[in-house]
């Protein structure tokens, strides 16, 4: 199909937005957003669209940037595909999706692998979550090597606020509309570490929760993870009311606010 004059326009401005977006520093670090060098008018139709959003701010044009949302960003990456052009190396080599019930086996091996005895839950916790809260369930695919799961995210909704151990053993903990997550594990096989693998993985799982209108993410760590949380965008709230497997949790939450009011 012949694309108009106007179509071409506003599918190249996306893909730029999408090429040279940065995280918002300023705000969420998870979001993400580009400045708007481009067509105007263009701007107001991918707005008008949901592909960005155009904060006004009250301004004729708004904002001198434009965040991107989850239907951008998926758009984008067709029309680079389209292209035939190059996104970011780890988009080109990993694929960020829901997992699948036959990936269950290989998830519950990656969080033996991934943390101590103490710390990793069960295969059949595992899998039971996935049973029950599958979408909640991030994986980080490598499509250089087969499809295998370089890494996953892992939560369960709830209306509660604060993390209890229950979480990690009862998956009938999980409410589906739950207006907040509690993650239970942020899993990386130790070859694809220190690629920023980890912090794509939180990203794109907090746009994603952002775009359910979910309104946060509780999670605990030890000590040493604190700052790397922190970087993400998260606020350490001092120790958690946690003794799994023994050690002393800190607990950290991230407010997912949204991009676009109702």
């Amino acid at each position: 199909m012949t694309r108009t004059r106007e179509d071409f326009i506003d599918d190249l401005t996306l893909t730029l937005l999408y090429l040279t977006r940065f995280n918002d520093s300023e705000g969420s670090p998870f979001n993400e957003i580009a400045w708007k060098n481009y067509a105007f008018e263009a701007i107001k139709r991918l707005d008008n669209d949901d592909l960005i959003v155009n904060p006004k701010r009250g301004m004729i044009d708004g904002c001198k940037y434009a965040y991107l949302t989850e239907k951008g960003r998926k758009k984008a990456r067709e029309l680079l595909r389209e292209f035939g052009a190059e996104d970011y190396p780890l988009y080109e080599r990993f694929d960020f999706r829901t997992i699948r019930p036959e990936e269950g086996e290989e998830a519950a091996k990656i969080e033996q692998i991934c943390f101590p005895p103490n710390e990793a839950c069960t295969p059949e916790r595992i899998k039971e979550r996935i049973g029950v809260a599958s979408d909640l369930f991030l994986v980080a695919i490598d499509c250089e090597n087969d499809g295998k799961i370089a890494g996953f995210l892992n939560g369960i909704a709830t209306d509660e606020y604060k993390f209890r151990d229950e979480f990690f053993t009862d998956a009938s903990l999980h409410k589906e509309d739950g207006k907040n997550i509690m993650i239970l594990g942020l899993d990386v096989l130790p070859e694809y570490r220190k690629q920023g693998l980890g912090r794509e993985l939180v990203y794109n799982y907090c746009r994603r929760e952002q775009a359910r209108g979910r309104e946060r993410l509780v999670l605990t760590c030890l000590q040493n993870k604190v700052k790397m949380y922190t970087k993400f965008g998260f606020v350490d709230r001092g120790e958690a009311n946690s003794s799994w497997g023994g050690e002393k949790w800190h607990e950290m939450d991230i407010s997912l606010s949204v991009l676009r009011p109702a």
